[in-house]
């Protein structure tokens, strides 16, 4: 009996869920802080509104995040975690909101669903592109595995930013160079220049990584004289040179 007397009620709350939804901002706010007593946790009641009525989950976010905006993390990780789908929303209306710092915002969501990293960071950069190094920096931090996406998917959003977007991600992880040459070459092959002179210089200070990106660019097609100079004037030495390409 009391199983029947549960899923009844359980059965109610979210047959009345659409009908709360649909009112003013006020029912929404109300409907939300009753989901969360019930849930225990602000998480959990996320979860289970936007796993019941995707369709108004950016709404329910929001209210949340007026409602809790110092249980922010809990409700971006359990929203994108629901629904991936979110994380450009969300980390939008998050940032634009103001309740915690846009690195912050980006690194919860980006450990809720790493999939759509390239979602969240290009999201953020469209609402704060004054912080557009700290997000790449931050979002290598977070997911270093993910580098290529992450710069790739920014400089195609700002390629006026290109050595910006480098610097950022080489400093933030070094060994992610190669990569990150590599998937910005495919996308920019004219600017090649500028991608390897800024790698190898970003690099300097690891001279592996300086010849693991020279054979990176030379597996991508840039002219063999051409890399070489785009090489030294980045920091590149003959020896170097010499070990990658193996014609001195």
């Amino acid at each position: 009996m009391k199983k029947l007397i549960g899923l009844a009620f359980a059965f109610s709350s979210l047959a009345n869920m659409h009908c709360a939804l649909a009112n003013q901002p006020t029912t929404s706010e109300k409907f939300v802080q009753i989901q969360v007593e019930q849930n225990v946790t602000i998480g959990r009641a996320i979860k289970t509104i936007v796993g019941h009525y995707p369709q108004q989950a950016a709404s329910i976010v929001g209210t949340a995040l007026d409602l809790y905006p110092e249980k922010y993390k809990e409700i971006i990780h359990a929203a994108i975690s629901a629904q991936p789908t979110l994380a450009e929303e969300v980390v939008t209306m998050a940032i634009n909101k103001g309740i915690s710092s846009c690195t912050s915002i980006v690194e919860t969501a980006i450990n809720a669903d790493p999939s759509y990293i390239d979602f969240v960071v290009t999201a953020a950069a469209h609402s704060t592109p004054e912080q557009l190094t700290e997000i790449v920096r931050i979002a290598v931090i977070t997911d270093p595995d993910s580098a290529d996406y992450i710069v790739q998917s920014l400089a195609k959003e700002h390629p006026s930013k290109i050595v910006e977007i480098l610097q950022s991600a080489i400093g933030a992880v070094p060994f992610v160079g190669e990569y990150v040459v590599e998937a910005l070459l495919a996308v920019f092959p004219n600017d090649a220049e500028m991608v390897i002179t800024t790698a190898v210089r970003e690099s300097s200070a690891h001279r592996e990584h300086v010849k693991r990106i020279i054979k990176t660019a030379q597996n991508s097609g840039v002219d063999a004289e051409k890399l070489e100079v785009y090489a030294i004037n980045g920091g590149a030495t003959t020896e170097e040179l010499s070990q990658v390409l193996g014609h001195r």
